[in-house]
Formats: C-alpha cells, sequence, structure tokens
C-alpha cells in the first residue's frame, strides 16, 4: 500500500494546546513559541482565536498577538472565529486565514459553542463567504468525529452530512476531529472511506487525533494508508478536550515527526527545532509534558544514541514568569 510522499503538519499548540490553561501564558511568550515553530520548518501554526475573551481567557490578547507575529515566507497563521464578530476583529488584526468549528453531535456543539449543528452552520455560512470573497484561506473543524462524551458512539454517516455541508458553503479544507481520543485505525479506515464516496476530494481533508487512550499515532497510519496527507498535531502534546477524563493532549508534533521521518515521508519541519519548542513551552508552563519524543529525544540510527530530549521543566525560579 502506497502512502503519500509528503505530508503537512498543521500545528495547533498555540492555539488548541494552550486555550484550555489555567495560568495565563504572558503574549511575549506565546510569541516566542510561534517563533520557534516557524524555525523548525512549520509552515501552518494556528496562532490564536477570536472567540469571546470571556470565553477563552488563555486567548483574550488575540487582536493584539496577530499583528506582532513573525512574517516568514511561506508560513501561514490560521486564527478560529465563531461568528461575524469574531471574523471582523480577525479582520482588523490582519488575519488572512481562517476556521471556523462544528460538531458531528448537537449535544457537544451545544456544550461547546451554544449552538446546534444547524445553528453553527447558518452562522459559519456568511463568514466563509467573507472569507472567501476577501480571497483567504478557510478550514472548518467537526468535532465529535469518532464519540461524543455525551451521546458516546457518532454514526459515520453523521460526520459525512456536517462534512459535505461545510464543504458546498466553502471551506476549503475539512478537518474531522477525535475530540476525545476513542477512535481506532478501523474506524479511520471506514470514515475516511464514507467521505470520499460522498464527493469530498481526499486533498480537503485533514485529520485531528487526541492521544487520550494512545491511539494517535495508530490512528495517522491508518489515515496515511488511505492516502490522507494533512494532519493536525500540538508541539509538547498540549492541549485535549476538557470533556475528555484523564486527557493526555493532542498528538504531539514531536512524535509526529519522529514517525514520518521514520517512514521517508517529507514534511519540512525539523526534530530538533520541535524539540526545542516543546523545551521553551514546558518552561513557560513549568511542568515536564508527557510526550514520548519529548522525553526520549530522537535516535540517531547510525550511533545508536538518543537524541535532543526536551528535557525536564526548570524551578518555578526559572521559569521567567
Amino acid at each position: 500500500m502506497d502512502l503519500p510522499t509528503t505530508v503537512r503538519i498543521y500545528e495547533v499548540g498555540p492555539r488548541d494546546g494552550l486555550q484550555n490553561e489555567a495560568t495565563a501564558v504572558p503574549t511575549d511568550a506565546k510569541l516566542e513559541f510561534i517563533r520557534l515553530l516557524a524555525e523548525a520548518g512549520l509552515k501552518e501554526i494556528e496562532a490564536t482565536s477570536f472567540v469571546s475573551p470571556k470565553a477563552v481567557p488563555q486567548l483574550a490578547d488575540a487582536d493584539g498577538l496577530l499583528p506582532r507575529l513573525p512574517q516568514v515566507d511561506g508560513v501561514r497563521y490560521p486564527v478560529l472565529v465563531p461568528n461575524e464578530r469574531g471574523l471582523s476583529r480577525a479582520e482588523a488584526a490582519g488575519a488572512t486565514a481562517i476556521a471556523v468549528f462544528t460538531g458531528a453531535t448537537d449535544a457537544f456543539t451545544l456544550r461547546n459553542i451554544g449552538m446546534t449543528v444547524q445553528g453553527s452552520l447558518d452562522v459559519f455560512a456568511p463568514v466563509l463567504a467573507t472569507a472567501r470573497a476577501r480571497g483567504w484561506w478557510t478550514r472548518a473543524y467537526v468535532s465529535t468525529a469518532f464519540g461524543c462524551p455525551f451521546t458516546g458512539r457518532v454514526d459515520p454517516e453523521r460526520v459525512v452530512d456536517v462534512t459535505m455541508r461545510l464543504a458546498e458553503l466553502g471551506a476549503e479544507e475539512i478537518c474531522l476531529g477525535d475530540t476525545i481520543g476513542v477512535g481506532v485505525p478501523k474506524q479511520v479506515h471506514e470514515l475516511t472511506a464514507a467521505v470520499l464516496a460522498a464527493g469530498l476530494p481526499l486533498d480537503r481533508l485533514a485529520y485531528h487525533f487526541h492521544d487520550t487512550r494512545g491511539t494517535a499515532l495508530a490512528n495517522v497510519v491508518a489515515g496515511l494508508q488511505d492516502g490522507v496527507s494533512c494532519f493536525d498535531s500540538s508541539t509538547g502534546g498540549t492541549g485535549g478536550c476538557p470533556y475528555a477524563p484523564g486527557a493526555a493532549g493532542n498528538l504531539a508534533t514531536e512524535d509526529l515527526v519522529y514517525l514520518l521521518d521514520g517512514l521517508g515521508i517529507e514534511h519540512g519541519v525539523r526534530l530538533d527545532g520541535v524539540l526545542a519548542a516543546a523545551r521553551f513551552i514546558s518552561h513557560v508552563l513549568s511542568r515536564r509534558l508527557a510526550t514520548k519524543v519529548g522525553q526520549a529525544g530522537g535516535w540517531d540510527a547510525a550511533t545508536g544514541q538518543p537524541l535532543l530530549a526536551a528535557g525536564p521543566p526548570p524551578s518555578a525560579a526559572g521559569s521567567g514568569r
């Protein structure tokens, strides 16, 4: 079975990775984190979210952060927007790429964004239309594509329906999320086949896996086997769904890069650079990050030696906060 020769790594650490952190992360620290991610070769870095600051206090600095992002050739900084008000804020801050977000179940979507799935699609229609008219790149997330914390199993046909409606609204890329980390490779194969059979082109499909139950990399391999070539990840494995008890976080970028390197798949990201960014955000958060490659480092096959582990965080006195 042929795998893709190249893969896009879509970095979500600055937004999804940090949004649920209880301790405020200073704007300057976020900017340095993003600078390190771009320096590592990441070309798509989801920088922040223009949701209500009351809803997500950690990202309340979005209006001030976006204009200060490092301008690097070929690097795109998508931002999350929930509605037309958020779109206006994003435009004023200089955004040129956006993402909207809904779910596959009403129960989750009501709890997450206060709307039914249909209600969210009604809200996103003018947002996506305006963004496309501006010439911006657009993405849409479908959360709980594999399971819902409130209703259990999710019928793949429900995911397909939401996916195709978002595609009809003009989202250039649809990202299916295993929000609570319950999916396994067999389900990835089934869902990919169903979405493609409904008419979504393969190059418009992405996956966002959480490592809650340790299956994220296995699910990536399943996606690769189906020809999917875009996967989300979070440097340091930060983030995760607040509705998933014991959530271990998002798929770590360092773990994904190590896998792709081992498979000989091009992606343009340097593992040492990602580990430097992981070390930095670990220090900012004053805790060791529980990622496999972050703890063990890479591996030099020629010498048999581990390379560049992220290492433990410093003491609170040395954290810069």
